[in-house]
């Protein structure tokens, strides 16, 4: 057997054996969830949840090492940094201070992340859907002020 065909079969049993391996794709109960409009709550539903709720969607291939430590790893970085689920739970002004960093991420173009888009289209953020959140985050910008 040459070397490359071995090296081969050895990569292969490895991938195999960590697909015995779970790794937590856990659903925290929703426990204040963010007071909005409607259409404010599809847009970040939308677009947003996966990652930052307690109401993630797990898809088929998050079942499957790599795939399984990157997303597991995406959705826990970012309930820690906001979490739609807990919204309720912060201060006023820290509330009022998420919701203008949801814009600014949006505006810069770094939120939904351009990874995420490839294999989540429908996530991707229209005009009208920017237009909705901008004004929507001016609104607590100028209560915090």
């Amino acid at each position: 057997m040459s070397c490359v065909k071995r090296i081969f079969l050895i990569l292969l049993g490895v991938f195999l054996i960590l697909q015995f391996f779970p790794i937590a794709r856990t659903n925290p109960p929703v426990t204040s969830e963010i007071q909005t409009t409607a259409e404010i709550k599809e847009v970040l539903k939308r677009s947003c949840y996966d990652c930052h709720s307690n109401e993630t969607v797990w898809p088929t291939y998050s079942y499957l090492f790599p795939a399984s430590l990157l997303i597991s790893h995406h959705v826990e970085e970012g309930r820690e940094e906001l979490n739609f689920s807990e919204f309720g739970l912060l201060a006023e002004r820290k509330q009022n201070k998420k919701i203008y960093e949801v814009w600014e991420q949006v505006d810069e173009g770094e939120m939904p992340p351009r990874d995420y888009l490839l294999l989540h289209p429908s996530a991707k953020l229209s005009d009208k859907d920017k237009e909705v959140l901008k004004a929507w985050a001016d609104l607590y910008n100028k209560e915090s002020e």
